[in-house]
């Protein structure tokens, strides 16, 4: 496969003017991020609370699931230092208002994922293992997305949890400081529910960790990495996967703009507001010839 322009960087394609533009940092728009989240996550809770029925408990199952993962897409901006504009504020929040609520500690997080920048297209890549194996057989698929959805992939991350609260003592300190986080954070939204007396809630956010957050996280990694044109390439155009995604997958599946991994992978600093505007910018000055943008997940 020939692509255009191959030696050169996106930073040399796009102008001094467009970098600066879609590398800018904004507190408005991470703040509306943030509240987005949370509030799809409170309405979910109240669809259920005031609605019960096996089709509000599905769509809250999904909104939340989604949400979680939106939850650590914020763990992972903050971790870039790409979400707010200042340090205090993205520790602050992709510990307390998003990765404490998911056990996700954001410093441990980053050791792994920048060796995954670092050697993405090589077979060192610490993340190979999430999408190595494709393309797969349509059963292979099938048996994964049921164990996701029953509950078998959540539960192995529950255990994990819980084998960290047992053995507490013996933790590092940062995951000592993550384990403490998740269950304050957990214990005060039980709290809540029970002052509002629907204590049972807390099955919803627990069933959905473990069941549609598992499947919305294995779709990611699979749009991000797997079955693209070379993955021992270590041109991001080629060892990743950009998705055009439609709202309803980014509401149930994919939250705000993380299906733009390519663009992501090609320049970290970008916060994920921009990243559709970056696509443009690159698409306009044929950076993409050749390669084929998949619209949707079906």
């Amino acid at each position: 496969m020939l692509i255009r322009k191959i030696k050169l960087t996106c930073m040399q394609v796009l102008s001094p003017a467009d970098i600066k533009k879609v590398t800018a940092k904004s507190n408005s728009k991470a703040a509306l991020i943030l509240a987005y989240d949370w509030l799809l996550i409170a309405g979910a809770f109240v669809l259920v609370a005031k609605f019960p029925s096996v089709l509000s408990v599905l769509v809250a199952l999904f909104v939340i699931g989604a949400r979680q993962l939106a939850l650590g897409i914020i763990v992972h901006e903050t971790g870039h230092q790409s979400f707010f504009q200042q340090k205090s504020a993205n520790e602050l929040v992709g510990s307390w208002l998003s990765g404490y609520w998911i056990f996700s500690s954001q410093r441990n997080y980053m050791k792994g994922h920048i060796k995954h920048h670092r050697l993405a297209g090589t077979v060192e890549d610490p993340d190979l293992k999430n999408y190595q194996a494709y393309p797969g057989s349509q059963k292979s698929l099938q048996r994964k997305i049921l164990r996701d959805l029953s509950g078998q992939t959540g539960w192995r991350r529950l255990k994990s949890i819980g084998r960290s609260i047992r053995h507490y003592r013996s933790l590092d300190k940062e995951s000592q400081k993550t384990v403490r986080g998740g269950l304050i954070v957990n214990l005060a939204l039980f709290s809540l529910f029970i002052y509002l007396q629907v204590p049972w809630l807390i099955l919803i956010w627990v069933g959905a960790f473990a069941t549609t957050h598992m499947l919305s996280t294995r779709l990611r990694q699979v749009a991000e990495h797997a079955a693209v044109p070379d993955l021992y390439n270590k041109d991001a155009r080629l060892n990743t996967r950009t998705l055009i995604t439609h709202w309803w997958e980014r509401l149930l599946l994919a939250p705000h703009q993380i299906s733009f991994h390519m663009e992501h992978h090609l320049m970290p600093s970008v916060p994920m507001y921009p990243l559709p505007l970056m696509h443009r910018l690159l698409a306009e000055q044929g950076y993409f010839e050749n390669i084929t943008f998949i619209r949707g997940f079906v």
